[in-house]
């Protein structure tokens, strides 16, 4: 027997596919297929999530923009360059200090975008029937099932 994913909830074997409490049988399986469920309040909630973090993170830049401007117009004013220049040195050094702090939620943005924002569902015919045998919002974790299921049925196939 080869073990082509296996996680808490989900084992595709060369022999069966089992997911949750329900097995079905690899020969029985004469068609499998994916579709877009219906999103649910977690996936919205992932996609508001991810707005408001690029908010977040967009936020600081521009208001600094906003500041150097202000300060530019200010020096030109009075004059005063070698204040202007120390502060925004002053900003740069402030800037350099605190990018390797932005690695946390550009960390958090790229898994947001790798568990997608759709929901996923697994569907297979077998007995002449269709059965949806997985739904999830989880992007990355459908894409290997899912591969994982095709390669059994290829491989059983083949071995017919």
């Amino acid at each position: 027997m080869v073990v082509y994913y296996r996680d808490d909830a989900v084992q595709v074997t060369s022999e069966s596919i089992r997911v949750g409490g329900h097995v079905v049988s690899l020969p029985e399986v004469t068609y499998v297929w994916h579709s877009r469920g219906p999103k649910t309040l977690a996936v919205r909630g992932r996609v508001l999530g991810r707005g408001v973090l690029v908010l977040l993170l967009s936020l600081p830049p521009l208001v600094a923009l906003v500041c150097v401007v202000a300060l530019v117009w200010s020096a030109q004013d009075r004059g005063e360059w070698l204040l202007a220049l120390i502060i925004l040195a002053g900003f740069a050094v402030g800037a350099l200090a605190l990018t390797p702090f932005l690695e946390v939620p550009l960390g958090w943005l790229d898994r947001s975008y790798e568990r997608g924002n759709q929901v996923h569902e697994l569907w297979v015919q077998h007995h002449g029937r269709e059965e949806l045998l997985l739904r999830t919002p989880d992007a990355l974790r459908f894409g290997q099932i899912y591969r994982a299921v095709q390669r059994a049925v290829e491989q059983h196939t083949d071995r017919r």
